[in-house]
């Protein structure tokens, strides 16, 4: 059920996305520098892009940076939880050498036999 449920919503995604870069399909100008500021560099970039095409790299664009800003956000929370797991795994070693140490075998067949239940 959620599987179907995914696949329509996809299905309208994509149906709106596809409204939306025809209804936008106008070429636009896209600069680099403002006019005043690139004339006074001599640095013009300008292309001719479909609108659609600046609005969906608009988007891309904030989504990865948003990515990118999160995992730089999260890094001391990443670090803070790999010392942690190493430490865990240390003690655990540790724990099973004194348990190993401690648990001293029976002198009496019998004894061992009981042990073992």
């Amino acid at each position: 059920m959620i599987r179907y449920l995914r696949l329509i919503l996809l299905g309208l995604l994509g149906l709106v996305l596809l409204t939306v870069a025809l209804a936008n399909r106008a070429p636009v100008e896209v600069r680099l520098l403002p006019g005043d500021l690139a004339a006074l560099t001599g640095f013009t970039w300008a292309m001719q892009l479909p609108l659609f095409l600046v609005i969906f790299g608009g988007i891309v664009a904030g989504v990865l940076i948003g990515f990118v800003w999160e995992w730089f956000r999260e890094h001391g929370h990443r670090a803070t939880a790999a010392q942690k797991s190493r430490e865990v795994a240390r003690l655990e070693r540790e724990l099973a050498v004194l348990q190993d140490a401690n648990s001293t075998p029976p002198q009496d067949e019998v004894l061992a036999l009981l042990d073992k239940r």
